[in-house]
């Protein structure tokens, strides 16, 4: 008799590679260029990121049956919205500084294209569980390219990760690197990489599939 664990573990690992928000589907690119000038304000903002994506996911596949058709792209943008709003206020209360550096961008989580985009493709369309599941490997995904940027970004541009000091007082650090085109030119590198291993890797599965039907 099957059951949904297959499916709930494929929805979750997709976000984290296949179908990664930023390195396969190249969105949120907005967050992704503007805050990940450091290591600790990528994870700012992939956790609040996180947050609302979850907490949205959740309420839109529990009130899927009473949203009318009509109005549901409005609806999905208010319960998010409500969302933003507690994690800016929490951030503001919690950690000020880090609220100050992210700025704006905190309630630009309102129209992060991947955010809507999950509620109106996935979470309307199913269970409370899946719709959880999915959110998670997105925002697992999500946080994770902004780590990944926002990490390469300050180690060469400060010498720091997570405001640690790395090299000593001798290292010259590269400046350009937490300017925007450092930013541009180091989430270029990583899309390559990506790439790079996501055709490796379905080459591989080729051969290995050859070598089953050889075998056969």
């Amino acid at each position: 008799m099957p059951t949904s664990k297959p499916d709930a573990y494929q929805e979750f690992i997709k976000g984290l590679w296949r179908d990664n928000p930023v390195f396969a589907q190249v969105l949120g690119m907005c967050p992704m260029l503007a805050v990940t000038n450091s290591a600790v304000n990528a994870l700012a903002m992939g956790g609040a990121t996180f947050f609302v994506l979850v907490a949205s996911s959740f309420l839109v596949s529990s009130l899927k049956r009473w949203i009318p058709k009509q109005v549901r792209i409005s609806t999905y943008v208010i319960i998010i919205a409500t969302f933003v709003t507690v994690i800016d206020y929490s951030l503001q209360a919690l950690l000020p500084a880090i609220h100050k550096e992210l700025g704006a961008f905190i309630p630009l989580i309102v129209v992060n294209c991947m955010i809507l985009g999950r509620q109106e493709s996935f979470a309307s369309r199913h269970s409370i569980g899946l719709a959880v599941i999915d959110a998670l490997g997105m925002a697992v995904g999500f946080l994770f390219a902004l780590l990944a940027l926002g990490s390469v970004r300050e180690i060469l541009g400060n010498g720091t990760w997570l405001g640690l000091d790395l090299f000593g007082p001798n290292f010259e650090p590269w400046v350009i690197m937490v300017l925007p085109p450092g930013g541009f030119l180091t989430l270029g590198l990583l899309l390559l990489l990506f790439s790079w291993l996501a055709e490796r890797r379905q080459k591989l599965a080729e051969r290995l599939a050859e070598m089953e039907v050889e075998g056969t």
